[in-house]
Parts: C-alpha cells; sequence; structure tokens
C-alpha cells in the first residue's frame, strides 16, 4: 500500500498516518513528503519543519505547542508536546453560531415496545432493583433461577436483569452529592426498556429506603409483590422464592407486549467513546456525529457525554446552543468538573490513557477535539446533570465521567434505550439493559474482532467509503437492532457491571 496520511483542516501542520503496518524511514507520500523515521499507524507526521513553541495543529486547532525544533517528516509524539491551557470558561461564546435547522427526516420507524409513560422500549427485560449491595448477591442468585426455570415460558421477554450497585449505606446519605447516586438507581429502574413499574428488593434496615428512592406514591410500593424486603423473610430459600413469585408476576405482565411499528422519534440513543485513538476523530465519530444529525432530523434524542472529554473543545459546543441558557447549563457543568477534579488534586490530562498514547492521541485536547465529532452540527438543545433524566428531543449533552462504566451507567438513567460505542484499540464492552452497537476506528481493529465490531468506519481512512456512507449505514443499523437485531455484544452476553458515580462522602 502506499503511504497514506490523513489531514483533515487545511491549517493543519501535522497529518496522521493511514498504513495498517505504519511507514518506514524514507517513505515517500504522495506529496513528495519523506518520513525522517519509522512511524506507527495512526500517529502523528510533521507535514514541515515547526520551531520551538510553535503551535501544532489539528482540527484546525492548537493540540500542543513544539517544545524544541520538530524537522518535516518527524513523528509527532507526546514527549515533543507541551499541553496548552483548558479553554476558559468566563468568556466562552454563547450561542453566537446555533445551526440552522436541519430538514426533518420523515417515515423512518421501528419495531419496538410503547410505554405508559410515553417512551419507547427497544427490549423487553423485567428488571429488579436493589435499594443496598447487601443484597445483590441473593438477587444475583434468584435471577439465575428466574431466567433458568421461568423465563424460558414468557417468549416475548428478552431477559431479566438485577440491577446491583454498592451504594445504599455506609454514606452520607444527605450530602448535597448523594443525590447523584440516588437518581441515578431511580432513573435506571424506569429505563423505558424495563417497561413500566420495576420489581424493588430492599434489606430493610439500609439508609436508601424504597420511599426514599421512589416517591412514595409510586404504585410498585403499594403493591403487596412490589417491594421484597429479605429482613422480612424467614431464610434464604424463602427469599428467593419470595422474589421468584413476584417475578412471576410481572413477567406475565411483560409477555402481554409486542413489537409495533414505533416513530424513530421514539429513540433515546446515547453515544460514547472507549479505547480512542488518532482515528476516532476522523472515522468513527464524525459518522457517529452523521448519523446523530439523521436521528436528530427524525426527532429522537441524541446524547453525548464525558465532560472531560468535552471540556477542551466546550468554545465549539457554547457557540452552538440552542441559547444563551443551554450555553450556560454547559458551562455550569464544566465548571462543576474542574471544582471536582481539583478537590481530588487532579486535573483532566489524567483522563488520557496508555491505549490513547499507543494509539496516537497525544494528550487530552486532541482527544476531546475527536470526541466532540460524535455531536454531529445539530444545534445543542439541552444539558443535563449526573443522573438526570434527559426530556428533551434533539442534541443533549448527558453529564457524566468519562469512565466508561460510569458513563454509560448515567445514560441508562436518562433514558437512553440504545447505545453507540465507538473504539479505536478495542473493548468487549457491552450493557445488559439496551443493546451496545460497537463502532471501530480502524479497519485493522475489525480484522482482528470480527466477531465483537458491528460496524467498521475504517473504510473512511482507506478512501473506500465517506462519512456520509458509514453515518448512514449505522443509522439504518440502528434501526434494525432496535427493532430486535441482535449486536455481538447480545450475541455473546457480555454485560459490564453497572458502576455509579458517587461524589459525595462515604461514612
Amino acid at each position: 500500500m502506499q503511504p497514506l496520511y490523513v489531514v483533515i483542516n487545511a491549517r493543519d501542520n501535522v497529518g496522521v498516518v493511514v498504513n495498517a503496518e505504519g511507514v518506514r524511514q524514507g517513505a515517500e507520500f504522495a506529496s513528495g513528503l519523506r518520513a525522517g523515521e519509522a512511524i506507527p499507524q495512526s500517529h502523528k507526521i510533521a507535514l514541515r519543519d515547526l520551531a520551538a513553541g510553535e503551535p501544532v495543529l489539528r482540527y484546525g486547532a492548537t493540540i500542543g505547542y513544539a517544545n524544541r525544533p520538530i524537522p518535516q517528516g518527524a513523528w509527532v509524539r507526546e514527549d515533543l508536546l507541551d499541553m496548552p491551557g483548558a479553554p476558559s470558561l468566563d468568556d466562552l461564546p454563547l450561542a453566537t453560531a446555533t445551526p440552522a435547522p436541519l430538514p426533518p427526516l420523515e417515515g423512518y420507524t421501528f419495531d419496538g415496545y410503547r410505554n405508559p409513560d410515553g417512551t419507547f422500549g427497544t427490549r423487553n427485560i423485567l428488571g429488579l432493583t436493589t435499594t443496598v449491595q447487601c443484597v445483590a448477591p441473593t438477587v444475583d442468585f434468584a435471577v439465575q433461577r428466574i431466567r433458568a426455570e421461568i423465563l424460558p415460558r414468557y417468549r416475548n421477554v428478552d431477559d431479566v436483569v438485577a440491577v446491583t450497585h454498592t451504594y445504599g449505606c455506609g454514606v452520607a446519605i444527605d450530602a448535597p452529592g448523594a443525590i447523584v447516586p440516588i437518581r441515578t438507581i431511580r432513573n435506571i429502574a424506569s429505563n423505558p426498556n424495563f417497561g413500566g413499574a420495576p420489581l424493588v428488593v430492599s434489606l430493610g434496615c439500609e439508609k436508601l429506603q424504597p420511599v426514599r428512592l421512589f416517591s412514595k406514591d409510586l404504585p410498585v410500593l403499594q403493591e403487596a409483590s412490589g417491594v421484597i424486603r429479605l429482613q422480612d423473610q424467614r431464610g434464604f430459600q424463602d427469599t428467593v422464592a419470595a422474589i421468584m413469585r413476584a417475578a412471576e408476576v410481572r413477567l406475565e405482565e411483560l409477555n402481554r407486549r409486542q413489537r409495533t411499528k414505533c416513530p424513530a422519534s421514539g429513540l433515546v440513543v446515547g453515544s460514547q467513546c472507549g479505547g480512542s485513538d488518532a482515528f476516532s476523530g476522523i472515522t468513527c465519530n464524525p459518522a457517529v456525529g452523521f448519523a446523530a444529525d439523521l436521528l436528530v432530523r427524525a426527532g429522537a434524542t441524541v446524547m453525548f457525554s464525558e465532560v472531560t472529554e468535552v471540556r477542551d473543545a466546550v468554545h465549539l459546543l457554547t457557540a452552538r446552543a440552542r441559547n444563551r441558557e443551554v450555553a450556560l447549563d454547559l458551562i455550569r457543568e464544566m465548571r462543576w468538573y474542574d471544582e471536582y477534579l481539583a478537590q481530588g488534586r487532579a486535573d483532566r490530562s489524567a483522563n488520557t490513557t496508555p491505549g490513547n498514547k499507543r494509539g496516537g492521541l497525544a494528550n487530552i485536547v486532541e482527544k476531546a477535539l475527536g470526541s466532540v465529532a460524535k455531536s454531529g452540527t445539530s444545534a445543542l438543545d439541552a444539558v443535563t446533570s449526573h443522573g438526570e433524566r434527559v426530556l428533551a428531543k434533539g442534541l443533549v449533552f448527558a453529564a457524566t465521567p468519562a469512565s466508561d462504566f460510569i458513563c454509560g451507567t448515567l445514560q441508562l438513567a436518562a433514558g437512553m434505550n440504545m447505545h453507540v460505542f465507538t473504539t479505536g484499540e478495542g473493548t468487549p464492552y457491552g450493557l445488559a439493559l439496551v443493546p451496545v452497537v460497537k463502532v471501530s476506528s480502524r479497519t485493522a481493529l475489525l480484522e482482528k474482532w470480527p466477531d465483537l465490531i458491528d460496524l467498521d468506519a475504517g473504510r473512511i481512512a482507506a478512501g473506500t467509503a465517506t462519512i456520509e456512507d458509514v453515518g448512514w449505514d449505522l443509522f439504518r443499523t440502528i434501526l434494525d437492532v432496535a427493532s430486535g437485531k441482535k449486536t455481538w455484544a447480545e450475541q455473546w452476553k457480555l454485560h459490564n457491571a453497572l458502576a455509579l458515580f458517587n461524589p459525595g462522602p462515604v461514612t
């Protein structure tokens, strides 16, 4: 294969090497540029001589400053760059470049489940919500028996899932930060794929009592079988039997549900990236952004998250806000997280992983500029805080940490019924509550993991497909999966545990 590099913006003074095997020293590109040393795939090559102190530009933005002279054709590595400071939150543009609405996209549907509260499910799942970690092993044991002994009789129910976690006792439950895990658990219990009122399993003495987790007038709290308290039962076997009896009642209700034609506007799609590389911002994330625009045009809700992977591109997003209030909401979430990191004596630079760097990302600035491509080009319609339910249509920033597992958990709380996960280095990540469509940044990853990657965006870098081509492919894949087609993660039952975000103190 002829040596190739990709340039995103005409202002860029570095390119990204495309070749799967990298390029050898002396390799000549079609432009006449020669590699001054061997450079791995997805890493940057200097397109001209760069003086010490000169900005290094990618995406048309400064990702760092050369801390020594960098000759043309050199491998531009992390150690050659000094990271710039984050954009100030005090003088950002506020709704100064709000995009005009895109033309509506009508007639697209999926076969899903209509819920009484007006939401739509892509899966039909029985959920058992727990109020404290103490009951988790018992609930997990009961779920195994329900799957083996009861679920096969209910063909229209996809699965039984225990919403277990490490919260509920030994915490300062009245502290301000406690609202985050509490509302996260509450909102996950009403995820659209659970189809209505959850079952609740309580210990009895925990701080997070069912009446505190849910409002006291929630119907499930009034039902005799709606809440199972372990300390009210006689022994382990009687406890498991009580959970199984309550589950069967709920399974009978869920089994009466049928897939019906639902509008694409019923989708709530969460997007996330993990194991990102330098191709993520070239291929898979822009393709997700194109699909996000299609979903917004179809009336759906699209969420992007990961505060630290937005922070260095926040100025691009506040300008795109629907109005000044939305822009200020976004700044509020960035400022809160800045302060949270400072309390732990950390900053945003702690985000970038060894895998990110191996994949050619020099720092969090470069990573963030590629990450926000998932948001597409639509106006930012709303911002929600950690663990809140998303109620808006259109493009929404749902604040979460960048941790894959915490981000996915908080997006479930936000009401997500479909998940899109982009990756460059690769991960078998999956969720039990919603299907996860995994999109690779490089064709080499698909070839290595053909039974884990659902869609390859690496075709974009190779020039065999456009961002628009892959974006349409992803849009259609989302509709197919929402209608019941299984992803690889579902096929292998790869379900990562839920991970709550608890910024409050533990006693």
